[in-house]
């Protein structure tokens, strides 16, 4: 019974042996699993800030988009205010000229649209009531007339009175 004992206090002896072995091993496996979280909440946190500072530069490119939209609006609205403003001053001019040429004699008016280009003479006269456009082309040369009626032609007629 001697040997048996003797084998059965190895047999402890190798498994307290194994046991403390065990434990070590797993005292060495929970320091590496709370280094593991560690990492792990040191790592979630690092992706939180550096979400934040893109959430962050996000927010300001949106502002930034918004902020040019805005300008783009703005600088819109008063190119076409200005274009108004331009087609009223051209409007105005063109009417004082029209309303000279048809205070004129027709042919003072005759005499001085005559020495105009085609495209001046025809603009004016696009503005006058057909009546005076009548007693001024009589008083014209007949081809320059002819060449000033051939562009009256080409001018759209809600252009013309």
């Amino acid at each position: 019974m001697g040997a048996q004992n003797t084998k059965s206090y190895e047999c402890t002896k190798i498994f307290e042996s194994r046991k403390n072995e065990l434990l070590v091993e797993l005292g060495r496996i929970d320091e590496e699993r709370q280094s593991l979280d560690a990492l792990k909440r040191a790592t979630e946190d690092l992706l939180k800030k550096k979400e934040s500072v893109v959430k962050g530069k996000d927010s300001r490119v949106d502002q930034k988009l918004q902020e040019i939209a805005a300008k783009e609006a703005s600088t819109k609205k008063m190119l076409e205010e200005n274009k108004k403003v331009l087609e009223e001053i051209k409007q105005l001019k063109s009417d004082k000229v029209s309303q000279t040429f048809a205070k004129m004699k027709p042919s003072a008016s005759a005499g001085i649209l005559a020495q105009m280009s085609i495209e001046e003479a025809s603009s004016i006269m696009s503005t006058l009531n057909s009546k005076v456009v009548g007693q001024i082309l009589a008083k014209m040369d007949p081809k320059k007339g002819s060449e000033i009626t051939a562009a009256l032609r080409r001018i759209p007629t809600e252009a013309q009175k």
